[in-house]
């Protein structure tokens, strides 16, 4: 089977570098650059940014997915993202927050990302965290809790949407407290 081809049938339309490499089953750098040189040109693959790659425009990507997979690590949508959605905070930012391994500033197309670090033990802890359209995110809760952990002093907008006995065990479970 070609390549065009296998990368074509794939589900996931984000790639890294090593992930063109262990799909089609190249071991040699050179080969493996070339051939994502030549199928940039034909444009079969978007960079996206070095060694990141897609297989249809941005626009069509949810930037959520978009930004996760660009971390290449578990990482999840929480903070900001999450509160403003629930109502706890009113002011906008056009900026999506993660949680991963590392803390990182950076921008694809029109996204604005920042990921915050957080400590293995905290990170992998899946309380609060669901699966949904192929993104990890926080609950309110979750998302609260990760708030108070990385700026205990944060200022809530609406209090009242925030059930606070929920957050503190949650915070104990984590370990945040």
């Amino acid at each position: 089977m070609y390549r065009i081809d296998i990368l074509l049938k794939q589900e996931q339309k984000l790639f890294h570098t090593q992930d063109l490499a262990l799909l089609w089953g190249i071991e040699n750098k050179n080969t493996l650059y070339t051939t994502i040189k030549r199928y940039v040109a034909k444009g079969v693959l978007i960079p996206i940014h070095k060694g990141y790659y897609a297989t249809m425009s941005l626009n069509h990507i949810d930037p959520f997915r978009l930004g996760i997979g660009y971390l290449h690590s578990y990482s999840y949508v929480s903070l900001e993202s999450v509160l403003i959605n629930a109502g706890v905070i009113f002011q906008q930012t056009f900026t999506i927050t993660l949680i991963s391994n590392r803390s990182a500033i950076f921008t694809i197309g029109e996204n604005r990302y920042i990921s915050h670090s957080l400590a293995p033990r905290f990170l992998y802890n899946s309380a609060g965290i669901t699966f949904q359209n192929g993104r990890y995110m926080a609950n309110t809760e979750r998302a609260i809790a990760d708030m108070l952990y990385l700026r205990p002093k944060f200022h809530f907008d609406n209090e009242k949407q925030i059930e606070w006995k929920k957050v503190r065990v949650l915070q104990i479970f984590i370990g945040y407290i």
